[in-house]
């Protein structure tokens, strides 16, 4: 019997690629299946991406949606060692940063940037961690 592995947890999925500027600027150039990060800070992040949107007492809108979508890739290229973990505080920045740029209060983001750098952020940086592990069926 052939068994699948998958994943539950992540709320979305990026439709088309998107293509933002972070103050994270690399040695080398950064490449996965689905997240580049290039030397001069170009974040791509390729149609099919998931993630979980806006983690932590709140709610997903359309001021924190993309802001999530960058801090969530950020985040996941430190789990997997490809950042440095010296990296966590532009990451939770660009949070803020992307969510002003989105029509956020800046109240708001700067309550996110908070909620992501000292409680709720740090775990999803750290190496190894895995937000939904790995199920398999049947």
């Amino acid at each position: 019997m052939q068994k699948i592995r998958y994943q539950r947890g992540y709320k979305y999925r990026l439709y088309e690629q998107r293509i933002t500027k972070v103050s994270i600027q690399p040695e080398t150039a950064i490449v996965t299946n689905y997240i580049t990060l290039s030397q001069d800070g170009i974040l791509l992040i390729k149609a099919g991406y998931a993630w979980d949107g806006a983690s932590g007492p709140t709610w997903d809108d359309k001021t924190n949606m993309r802001g999530s979508l960058v801090h969530d890739a950020l985040c996941q290229l430190m789990r997997l060692g490809l950042l440095p973990q010296s990296c966590k505080e532009q990451a939770h920045r660009a949070l803020q940063k992307v969510m002003i740029e989105d029509g956020a209060f800046k109240i708001r983001a700067w309550y996110y940037y908070k909620a992501v750098s000292s409680r709720f952020g740090d775990k999803s940086c750290s190496p190894g961690y895995e937000p939904y592990p790995v199920l398999t069926a049947p």
